[in-house]
Parts: C-alpha cells; structure tokens; sequence
C-alpha cells in the first residue's frame, strides 16, 4: 500500500512538473502577448485603441488581406499538386517511387528561405530565366505563391499519403465488380475516402504560409503581409505593443484552422471501419506512364531550386563569372553572420533534439500510462497539443513580453542559448508529443498490471519495458527536432542576441545587406547538416530497433 501511495504521489508530482513547464513556455507567453495588445508604452491600460490604431492603418489591414488570399492560394495549389503525387505514389503501379517520394520530402531540410533565394537567381533581375515571366517580378505575389507551395509541398503530401493509403479495398472491389469506370471509381471511391485528408492538407498548408517569415522576406518585394509586418513593428520600430495586436490577429486564422482540422480529424478516425482491407493498385499502362511523368516534372521542378542555390553559393561572381569556388563559404568576411552562426544552430539543434525528445516522451508517457489523475492527463494533453495552434512568430513574440519582464525570475534566460532552446521545443512539441504518444499506444496496459501485481516500481517498467520498445521513435523524434531547429526563422528571430546568432537568421541578415550567393551557401549548408543530421539519427532509430527489439523478428 505504501508503494502505490508513493507512486501516486510521484505520478502526481511528474503531472504537475510537466503543466507547470508547458504553462510557462507555452501558455504564459501567448497570454502575455495577448495581454500587451490592450496596453500602451507607458503601460497604461488602453483597451481596444491599439486595435482601432490598426484598423486606422490602411497598410496594415492590406496586409492582413494580403496573407490571407495569399496563403489561401498557396494552400488550394499545393493541396492540389500533392494530391497528384500522393495518388501516384499510393495507387499507381508508376515505376520510381522510393526515389521521387525522397526528392519530394528534400524540402524538409531546407529552410523556407532557400526556395526564394533560388527563385531570385531563376528569376530575379539577373535571373537565368527572368524573361520566362514576360512583364510579371517575382518579386512580390508569384514569388511568395511559389516559394510557398515548394516548401510545404513535403507536408502536404505526407498528409494526403496517408489519407489515400488508407482507402478500404472492398470499395474498389465491389465498383469494379459492378463495371464501374476508372473515372468513376475516382469520384465515388478515392476522393470521398480522401476528402477530410484533403481538408486537413489544406488547413495545415495555410496556416504554415499565412505564419512563413522567410518567404516574403526575400521575395515579397512591396507586398506587405502579416509576418513581415510583425518584423517591422518589432524588430524595425521597437512598437512592441503594435507588434502585438499584429500577433493577435495573426492567432486568429492559426486558432480556427487548427479548430477546422481538430474537427476533421476526429470525423476522419470516426469513419474508419475495423473490416476494412488494403487497397492493391493493379497496373495501367497509360495512368501510369502519365503520372510517372507529372511527377517526374515535379520532382525536377524541386530539385532544380535546390540545386539553384547550390550552383549560386559555389559560383565566383553572379552572373559574370560562373566558375566554381568556394568565396562564398567565407562567412566570417561576409555582413549577417559568420561560421559562428553555423556552430550555434549545431548546439541549438542538439540541445533541442536532447531537451525535446526526453520532454515529449514523459508527457506522452504521463498522459497514457499512468490509472489516476485523469482530469489532470486530459490537461497536459490538451497543453501538448496547444503549440499547434500557436504561430512561430507569436510565440516568439510572445516569449520578449513574458521572459524579457524585468520582474520574471526566469529573465536571466533571455538573450542566451537556453531561451532559443526552450522556444524551439515548445514551437514544435505537440507533433513530436503525438508520435511519441502513437509509440506507447502500442504496449497494452497488460504490462503494467502484471507489473504492479508483482510489485515491481513503475519507473522499472518504464525503464526496462517504456523506453526500449518506444526508443526508436524517440530518436526519430530527436532528429525531427534537430532539422526543425537547422531550418526555422519565425520562433527565434527575436529572440538571438549578437553571441547567439543561427544560421538561418544568418542567411536573412545576409540577405539583407545583399549577399545573396554567401546566403545560398549558408542555405545550402544547412540543408547538408540537417541531410546528415537526419540520415544519423534515423541510423541510430535503426540500430536500437535492431537490439532492443528482437523479438518482433521470427
């Protein structure tokens, strides 16, 4: 009895450490930006003024418009592209699909800024081909739509992957039996089985463009929309309160999409039947000759901006002189950042994907394993899942107000290493937390009953039985933490400080004082660290798979 009093009370302990720690790198910092939004300089209570002050402002409220139709066309487009590919690499016989499913997953390791740096050399004022787009700039709308759809492409298509795999076989079966048409078959089979993952694709493309800060940096030109606003109020005017009510109205499109996909999902998982069967695509000689090729133009399309900005960073002098060199690797006589930055998004992306992969996997722990507490499970879940629904940008924000507070006993964290650390994991923890949550879901709660009615302690069976059946997805999980961490801009451009600067805030700091070739080598370097990166910790996935789990091979 004893034993199990000391158990609940350390279960309780872990439930409450873990809130108490999601509350404060989560909820606290939006709730501060928040809460700034109704405050003015001097710290005076205004109410909905700052509000008013930016509806007044015609820029701003174009801006708001701007992100909007522009993340909404990036979405329909991407959504539709990925579709496409999806249905090649699920339900055709296409030859090819491991390599043109790993050219289309590249734009994972890249950051959003090396698709518009490429678009400026394919493009731009000297671009190679510049007079491609007749009397249409790149900079601006078609610049943004583009870089756009090149880097969530990767997640859309593994949403759609997914959604089409799992179409139930009999369905197709029974409309072949009935002489259906392939045609046909689509309309009333394969789409309607697909439509909550379209929606979903949808959502998450929209709210990953309308909260992008890298591609209208770079090619935005004169087009304001709400990211690079946030920037400017800032970062470029220090009106922090403004900056806020940007924040505010930026939240708001991210909490409903999230609201919209939460829904979906839900009904998606509803509609699973447990007697469905795989689908097994037979050949067709022209379906699939034709897909080969729409997918091969894709695949080309995306491998021709990476290698774009490859070819940029080793030519000597755009567009003079195109013999290779490596000038432009040279970053410490380069404006922006310097080989410094390189080795600080290194110890930022070992320190998240330590710190975030042990995180996530005791919150998914403390919310499946444990009998008691319930109600305090169901918070710390909710908590996991909130970063979802909260904009890089915003938390960021978010986290000057609230560990920038002069009388905040954490204040002693901004500025440093660990600050960048914590807000790269809260950004991406929810995703991380599901995939470790989807790990234990696969051991029974058998484990744990014959091990409390052996007595053994919990933390034992977690040791010996949790972690080792779970470790291959911790270190999945630790890598994608340590890509994200390589490759984002929104969360921690305002929160490095001159000793901290990362190689992405580098390649926009580049950018800016116009260096572009020095940027696209820092782009492209990060993509090959993160390429490593990943290909390590999947390696190591692999061999713990092999020793720890054995026992699923006959």
């Amino acid at each position: 009895m004893k034993a199990l009093d000391r158990e609940r009370w350390l279960t309780a302990a872990g439930l409450g450490l873990a809130l108490a720690t999601l509350v404060v790198i989560v909820a606290l910092p939006v709730a501060a930006l928040v809460g700034q939004s109704f405050f003015d300089r001097a710290g005076a209570f205004v109410g909905l003024a700052n509000f008013a002050r930016y509806l007044d402002n015609p820029a701003l409220v174009q801006s708001a418009f701007n992100s909007v139709w522009l993340a909404a066309l990036s979405a329909l487009l991407c959504t539709a592209i990925a579709y496409v590919y999806a249905y090649a690499l699920t339900l055709s016989c296409m030859r090819g699909k491991g390599p043109l499913r790993a050219v289309a997953l590249l734009p994972l390791l890249a950051p959003s800024l090396l698709p518009a740096i490429s678009l400026i050399y394919l493009f731009g004022n000297q671009g190679i081909f510049k007079d491609w787009l007749g009397g249409l700039s790149i900079y601006g709308p078609l610049g943004i739509v583009l870089g756009s759809v090149f880097w969530t492409l990767p997640h859309a298509l593994l949403i759609l992957t997914t959604a089409i795999a799992t179409s139930d076989g009999r369905l197709y079966e029974a409309a072949q039996t009935l002489g259906a048409s392939r045609w046909r078959i689509f309309c009333t089979v394969t789409l309607p089985a697909s439509r909550y993952g379209l929606i979903v694709a949808c959502m998450v493309v929209f709210v990953l463009v309308i909260t992008d800060f890298g591609v209208p940096k770079v090619v935005g030109g004169q087009t304001g929309v709400l990211a690079t606003d946030i920037y400017k109020q800032v970062v470029g005017q220090q009106n922090f309160q403004m900056g806020a009510v940007v924040g505010f109205v930026l939240l708001i499109p991210a909490v409903l999409s999230f609201a919209v996909e939460r829904r979906v999902r839900r009904r998606q998982a509803a509609a699973m039947s447990a007697r469905a069967t795989p689908h097994r695509p037979e050949p067709v000689a022209l379906r699939d000759r034709v897909l080969f090729g729409v997918c091969l133009l894709i695949a080309a399309a995306i491998l021709v901006m990476i290698g774009m900005a490859v070819f940029a960073s080793l030519a000597t002098y755009w567009p003079y002189k195109l013999a290779p060199s490596l000038k432009n690797y040279d970053f410490s006589n380069m404006d922006g950042g310097g080989w410094g930055s390189y080795v600080n998004s290194l110890k930022l992306g070992l320190g998240a994907a330590a710190a975030g992969a042990v995180a996530t996997f005791l919150s998914a722990y403390l919310v499946e394993k444990p009998r008691h507490f319930g109600l305090l499970r169901e918070a710390l879940n909710l908590l996991a899942n909130l970063p979802l629904a909260v904009p890089g940008l915003v938390l960021g924000v978010g986290y000057i107000f609230f560990f920038n507070a002069p009388a905040n006993p954490l204040n002693g964290l901004y500025g440093g290493m660990a600050i960048l650390i914590v807000c790269t994991v809260a950004h991406f923890f929810s995703v991380a937390h599901l995939t470790s949550l989807t790990a234990l879901r696969q051991l029974d709660r058998e484990y744990e009953l014959v091990a409390e009615s052996m007595g053994v302690p919990f933390w034992r069976t977690l040791w010996r039985v949790h972690l080792p059946v779970a470790l291959p997805t911790v270190l999945q999980v630790g890598g994608y933490f340590f890509v994200n961490a390589m490759t984002t801009v929104s969360a921690v451009v305002f929160l490095y400080s001159p000793q901290t600067t990362l190689a992405a805030i580098a390649v926009l700091n580049m950018d800016d004082a116009g260096d572009v070739a020095p940027a696209a080598a820092m782009a492209s370097l990060i993509m090959l660290t993160a390429a490593i990166g990943r290909g390590l910790f999947a390696l190591a996935g692999q061999a713990a798979l092999a020793r720890t789990q054995g026992w699923r091979s006959r």
